[in-house]
């Protein structure tokens, strides 16, 4: 009798906490630890139930903390990832990659590489040698993910604590706990017995059907974020148009509001040609056009509820299509 293939996968590993080992005294959780010295192969040679679920072929890309990502590292990853999804002999990809970092990788990732295959990111809160370690189980559970038929066509996914979010909407909101992974919209599903089982589905714009195309980008153009607090300066928005910046994220207080001291400096810099996107500090939520500022009239982009991480590679992808304010906010209010 033959028995049914096995799925075909290929781990990417980058580095991260899940492949950190503790320096802390035995019985100690995360305090103490170097991220990135475990290599993918023995990733995957520590959890030995992954063979039942697929054939696995890992590869070291990189080996860093996932905080030390640029763009330059960013666009490395997507172009792998590419290229994978596109041999006949992959059936889909595991990415192993710290947590800092790991929702601003998923979402360019999910909006870059035009593959149906599955995509899935997985991570660790806690190095391999802490107590009641996470990575083993988190990684099992993204291998489940991506080895699944179902999980085909669903964007990019991040795998944690047992939850499947989209890279669309999930982002880190704890600096500790297993739980650390969140989605405003709620996980699309879960991972049970081993298996995904969905409760919601994506409906705006990714990977097969995005605007951008890792094969089209050499480069992203520089963009910073500024975080709203009180007692601001202008300067520090002048400091990242004076590096270079083609646009700045300024990450607002509450509905993305500016203050009035800043609202005329920052006319200013667009009347530069320097585009501003207005987020929300907060991470969530959907802005409101027109409601805070007078955006028609300094011609400003607002978010629709991409937190500031997102907003700004969103602004850098638009910028390599289009200059034209209007044109980036419909892509804002599309993705």
């Amino acid at each position: 009798m033959n028995r049914p293939r096995r799925p075909s996968l290929a781990l990417v590993g980058t580095g991260g906490t899940i492949a950190g080992a503790g320096t802390a005294p035995e019985g100690g959780m995360s305090a103490a630890y170097q991220s990135a010295v475990v290599g993918a192969d023995a990733l995957v040679a520590g959890v030995p139930a992954l063979a039942r679920l697929a054939e696995l072929r890992a590869e070291q890309l990189l080996q860093i903390d996932s905080a030390d990502f640029t763009d330059a590292l960013l666009l490395r990853l997507a172009r792998r990832v590419a290229e994978l999804c596109a041999r006949d002999d992959v059936d889909g990809v595991v990415i192993t990659h710290g947590t800092d970092t790991m929702e601003e990788s998923a979402y360019f990732l999910h909006l870059t590489v035009r593959s149906s295959k599955p995509i899935v990111l997985t991570g660790a809160m806690r190095p391999a040698t802490a107590l009641a370690a996470d990575g083993p189980a988190n990684l099992l559970h993204a291998v489940a993910v991506a080895a699944h038929p179902s999980s085909a066509g669903r964007g990019v996914l991040v795998v944690m604590n047992e939850e499947i979010h989209s890279a669309r909407d999930v982002a880190k909101v704890h600096a500790a706990r297993l739980d650390a992974f969140a989605s405003p919209h709620g996980p699309l599903g879960l991972v049970a017995e081993g298996a995904p089982r969905w409760y919601r589905a994506l409906t705006r714009p990714h990977t097969t059907a995005s605007d951008f195309d890792i094969a089209a980008l050499d480069a992203l153009p520089l963009v910073g974020v500024v975080t709203s607090h009180g007692n601001m300066r202008a300067e520090i928005h002048d400091a990242w148009v004076a590096q270079g910046a083609r646009a700045i994220v300024h990450a607002g207080f509450g509905g993305g509001t500016v203050p009035d001291y800043l609202k005329a400096r920052l006319a200013a810099l667009r009347a530069r040609g320097v585009l501003l996107v207005r987020a929300s500090r907060t991470g969530a939520g959907a802005l409101v056009r027109n409601a805070n500022a007078d955006d028609d009239a300094h011609g400003w982009v607002v978010t629709d509820d991409q937190n500031p991480p997102r907003a700004r590679l969103l602004a850098a992808l638009a910028l390599t299509r289009t200059q034209d304010a209007q044109a980036i906010q419909r892509l804002f209010n599309s993705y």
